[in-house]
C-alpha cells in the first residue's frame, strides 16, 4: 500500500510541482494539498497521513506553528522545505525543535546538481520517513533558553544503504544502568548523524558539564547555510562550547566543533595536541561534511584513544570510518533502532558488527559521561 502524503505550500505551483513528484513512485500518494498551516492542522486530523511536506513561510499560519499544532494534536512525521538563508536556517531549526523530522532546499537546483538525482532524493526522503513501523513523537530536550547503487552528489548526501558487509548478530541494546565504565583513557569524542541529527545532537550535548575533558567532533549532514545557525544556537544552549569548525582551530577541551556544511572537517595531530584541517569536499563526494572521512582522520591521529557514536541518519556514511577506528582500538557505540528517526547509519555499524554498543537516546549522553569521564 502506498504512503500517503500530505503537501502544504501557499504556492499553487510548488504544491503542483511537489505533488507530481511523489506521485511519480509507485510506493507515495499524494492524498491532499493545503495552502497554509491552519488546512495542515485541519487535514493532518481528518485524513491521518503518513508523512507531510511542510512549508515555513505561509499565510493564516506559519509551517513552524503548523507544525507545533501537528504534534500536539496527531504526531506524524514532518519533512520541512526551507530557503538555504541565514534566515531560513534559523527558521528550519525552529520546526525541527517543534517536532519536524526532517528537511530539504526548496529550490531542487540546491537539493542535487541533477534534477533526476533531486527527484529521486526527495522521493527517498518522504518514503524513509513514511516507513517507519510506528511514528514515535522524539523527546524533545527540556534546555533553558538563556546561554549557560551508484551514489548520488549533493549537498544533503545520498540515502543509499547499500551494505558490503555480510550482517552479524544483531549488537544488545543497552540502558544507562547496564553500562559498565571500560575504565578506558580518550583523548577524543566523535558523533556523526543525517536525518534526527540536530535534534538528536542538542539532547546529547546540553546534558555535558562545562569541564567535559576532551574534544568533541561533530559530522552532521547539514547545507553549508545551515552549519554556522546550528553552531550558533547549541552555544547558546550547552555548557560546553560550541564553534563551527575552521581550518587550523587546536583542539581543546569541553569544546564541540561542527563540521562545516560542504567542506570536509579531517583531525591532525600536532604535538600532544589535535588540529583540524578543513577543505572543500571535492565534487564527486557523496557527503559534505563526510563521517567516514572525519572518522578515518581520528584514527591516524588518535588510533585506539577514541570514542566514536553514529546517531540516527539514512545511509551508510560512518560505517567504513568506524571499521579503520575500531581496527586500531576504538569504542565505537550506535544509537538504538527505536529512537532513530531513519535506522539506516546506526544499522550499517550495528550490523556489521563494528558497534560494541546499541543506546537510546535517552540514555546516550550519560552512557557517553560513564565511559569517557573518569571521576
Amino acid at each position: 500500500m502506498a504512503i500517503k502524503v500530505l503537501v502544504v505550500d501557499d504556492s499553487s505551483f510548488f504544491r503542483r510541482r511537489v505533488s507530481e513528484i511523489v506521485n511519480q513512485d509507485p510506493e507515495l500518494e499524494v492524498i491532499a494539498t493545503a495552502s497554509n498551516g491552519a488546512e495542515a492542522v485541519k487535514m493532518a486530523a481528518e485524513l491521518n497521513p503518513q508523512v507531510i511536506t511542510m512549508d515555513i513561510e505561509m499565510p493564516v499560519m506559519d509551517g513552524i506553528t503548523a507544525v507545533r499544532e501537528i504534534m500536539a494534536k496527531c504526531p506524524t512525521p514532518i519533512l520541512m522545505f526551507s530557503s538555504l538563508t541565514h534566515d531560513g536556517a534559523k527558521a528550519t531549526l525552529d520546526a525541527l525543535d517543534a517536532g519536524a523530522l526532517d528537511f530539504l532546499p526548496k529550490r531542487f537546483e540546491d537539493i542535487a546538481t541533477n534534477k533526476d538525482d533531486a527527484i529521486l532524493l526527495l522521493q527517498q526522503r518522504v518514503k524513509a520517513l513514511g516507513r517507519r513501523r510506528m511514528f514515535r513523537p522524539i523527546a524533545r530536550p527540556v534546555v533553558s533558553s538563556t546561554p549557560s547503487v551508484r551514489p548520488t552528489s549533493s549537498i544533503l548526501g545520498t540515502t543509499s544503504i547499500a551494505s558490503h558487509t555480510p550482517a552479524t548478530a544483531p549488537v544488545r541494546t543497552s540502558t544507562a544502568a547496564s553500562i559498565r565504565a571500560s575504565g578506558k583513557q580518550y583523548k577524543i569524542l566523535l558523533i556523526g548523524t543525517s536525518t534526527g541529527g540536530p535534534v538528536a545532537l542538542q539532547k546529547i550535548l546540553t546534558q555535558f558539564p562545562a569541564n567535559y575533558p576532551h574534544p568533541i567532533l561533530l559530522i552532521q549532514h547539514m547545507p553549508a547555510a545551515f552549519t554556522p545557525a546550528f553552531a550558533s544556537r547549541l552555544n547558546g544552549l550547552c555548557k560546553i562550547e560550541v564553534k563551527e569548525a575552521a581550518n587550523g582551530d587546536l583542539l581543546k577541551p569541553g569544546c564541540a566543533y561542527l563540521a562545516p556544511g560542504g567542506m570536509q572537517m579531517m583531525v591532525e595531530r600536532t604535538g600532544g595536541s589535535g588540529r583540524l584541517k578543513v577543505i572543500a569536499g571535492s565534487a564527486d563526494m557523496n557527503y559534505k561534511p563526510c563521517v567516514d572521512i572525519t572518522f578515518a582522520s581520528a584514527s591516524k591521529a588518535f588510533s585506539g584513544d577514541v570514542l566514536a557514536v553514529v546517531l540516527t541518519g539514512m545511509g551508510a556514511d560512518g560505517r567504513e570510518g568506524a571499521r579503520m577506528l575500531k581496527a586500531v582500538g576504538a569504542t565505537i557505540w550506535a544509537q538504538d533502532e527505536a529512537s532513530c528517526v531513519v535506522y539506516g547509519m546506526p544499522q550499517a555499524v550495528a550490523s556489521a558488527g563494528i558497534a560494541t554498543q546499541s543506546i537510546a537516546l535517552d540514555n546516550m549522553a550519560e552512557c557517553i559521561l560513564k565511559e569517557s569521564v573518569r571521576v
